[in-house]
């Protein structure tokens, strides 16, 4: 079956996921097999992207969460992170018309103090181009670790308690979402890691709690729509029991 067809095919599909999240994982080791310095196999992950948020929006997908900087990798050699970043703001200056042609709102998770006052400003200006549209929300997590959302809610929500504008016996899971760094995006239906490795590397720890995983063996550069729609089929065939019988 042809793309088109598979495309035609999932749109009818009842269980289509509302919101896929991706670990882009596989650049450094792409790279690496072709004797190429890391930041190519950065560059080269740029077209799956378009891919993921193109194939995405003409599905039916409501929100595509990447993982796109964690807070571990500030560790990565200083040419590497600077690189990334310097990356980064040249996708975000030069992608925003497909981006809009899409319909595509933008929003952005992670502790983004951190980032240089650039990057804070390419990101807030691609957000304000994009805030009319509503066919689908992309989250980029940047600056991001999951173990840090929860502390920093905890924080927040500790500090409304010190206050008295919240009661310990009212803190309830949806109360401690409202902490979250983005409260009103539903938990990820389907989360996909590209490069075959199993784990979740400290992404999206509150929200994936009943997410459906898929993992493929490949590398992020080479992952293409053919990847991206089977990992979605498999999806739609899965029985989500959220504990329960079936």
């Amino acid at each position: 079956m042809d793309i088109e067809a598979q495309i035609e095919e999932l749109k009818a599909s009842p269980n289509l996921p509302r919101h896929v999240a991706i670990i882009m994982d596989g650049n450094g080791r792409w790279a690496r097999h072709r004797q190429q310095p890391r930041l190519a196999g950065h560059r080269a992950g740029r077209e799956p992207v378009r891919m993921c948020v193109r194939t995405c929006a003409r599905l039916g997908v409501e929100y595509l969460t990447l993982y796109t900087f964690s807070l571990e990798n500030w560790k990565r050699p200083q040419g590497e992170v600077k690189g990334l970043m310097m990356f980064l703001e040249d996708v975000l200056k030069t992608e925003y018309l497909e981006l809009d042609e899409n319909g595509v709102r933008l929003a952005v998770i992670g502790r983004t103090e951190m980032l240089a006052d650039s990057t804070r400003e390419v990101i807030a200006d691609t957000i304000r181009k994009l805030e009319h549209n509503n066919r689908l929300v992309l989250t980029l997590a940047i600056s991001y670790g999951g173990r840090a959302e929860i502390c920093d809610a905890a924080r927040k929500l500790a500090g409304d308690i010190r206050d008295g504008s919240l009661l310990p016996e009212d803190v309830t899971e949806d109360r401690f979402r409202d902490y979250l760094y983005a409260p009103l995006t539903p938990d990820p239906d389907l989360l996909i890691r590209t490069s075959g490795e199993m784990r979740i590397s400290n992404f999206l720890l509150w929200q994936i709690a009943y997410s459906e995983i898929h993992v493929t063996d490949v590398y992020w550069p080479d992952f293409n729509e053919e990847h991206l729609l089977n990992g979605i089929r498999e999806y739609t065939t899965r029985d989500r029991r959220y504990g329960l019988a079936s």
